[in-house]
């Protein structure tokens, strides 16, 4: 069960304060208490209710094996997130949404993939064999790799949910998971359209305590759900099957695994040759580049 959600809290925190009158979508008008200042005001007691329903949603996901992926790329958000997602040990995205990362997963995940095969050159010592120059632009591969996907490394399927912070910056996830039929849990400003999320949470989605306030009672509904599912003795089985079921073919899911166990070590050598391939090809265009740059000038 999630924790009750005091008023008096989220008045403190400012999470009824919404944008101008002016700026404002109808289709919040059951959310919004009343106009101050030309400023809408957000009805707290709805919020309150919304982020307990979400909360409880939110928490079996979580008890059921089930990842959250959150989501804020707004400067006021990013840390928060960062933060409350580690504590509830679930992935985040906080720099940039990467195109296709819910409708073109499997991409995204060769791009994980890539990652940690550079991190196994490092370890096995081809990354010593390779010249200066390529080292130097696989550490330029690895730090972007790791900017961008580095909070999504742990998440081998497709999230059970999305939790959004600012629905209109981040309409294109939203597109995303809604064309996956995933369930979407979004802060939403009286800006934003709430027709496109599943569970509504209506709150200031721009000032940093609102935020901190909203985002860490998730965190907190997510924790207790994992709690319930770590006592109940189902850690290691359920997840596998709770996540496999975004999957097109499940039956074909756990042979297909079996053989990537037997085979690992064929596979990293494929990964590491990939990457090897990749940086080479980097290398050639910028020595193309430095000789035609050098051509014009003489």
């Amino acid at each position: 069960m999630a924790n009750k959600v005091e008023v008096k809290e989220l008045l403190d925190a400012g999470v009824h304060f919404g944008h101008l009158t002016r700026r404002w979508n109808p289709n919040m008008a059951p959310y919004i208490y009343m106009e101050r200042n030309g400023i809408h005001i957000i009805n707290l007691y709805k919020s309150a209710a919304k982020m307990q329903e979400a909360g409880e949603a939110l928490s079996k996901i979580a008890a059921s094996g089930r990842k959250i992926l959150f989501v804020a790329t707004k400067k006021q958000a990013k840390e928060i997130v960062a933060e409350q997602a580690e504590r509830a040990n679930m992935p985040y995205i906080t720099e940039r949404w990467p195109g296709g990362m819910l409708t073109n997963f499997v991409t995204i995940r060769k791009a994980v993939k890539k990652m940690a095969s550079i991190d196994r050159m490092k370890k096995d010592g081809t990354f010593n064999t390779l010249s200066k120059k390529e080292r130097l632009q696989v550490d330029r591969l690895r730090a972007k790799l790791e900017k961008n996907l580095g909070s999504i490394s742990e998440m081998s399927r497709l999230p059970g949910a999305l939790f959004v912070v600012d629905i209109t910056r981040e309409h294109i996830a939203v597109k995303e998971a809604q064309k996956l039929n995933i369930p979407i849990f979004a802060m939403v400003d009286t800006n934003s359209d709430p027709r496109d999320v599943d569970y509504v949470i209506p709150a200031n989605d721009d000032a940093s305590k609102s935020i901190n306030k909203v985002v860490s009672y998730v965190a907190d509904s997510i924790v207790e759900g994992l709690s319930e599912r770590k006592a109940s003795g189902k850690e290691g089985k359920e997840e596998d099957s709770a996540e496999e079921k975004p999957a097109k073919a499940p039956r074909a899911r756990k042979p297909k695994l079996e053989t990537e166990a037997v085979s690992s070590d064929p596979q990293d050598k494929k990964d590491m040759k990939e990457a090897q391939e990749d940086v080479r090809l980097e290398s050639k265009k910028e020595t193309l580049a430095d000789a035609r740059s050098n051509d014009e000038e003489e």
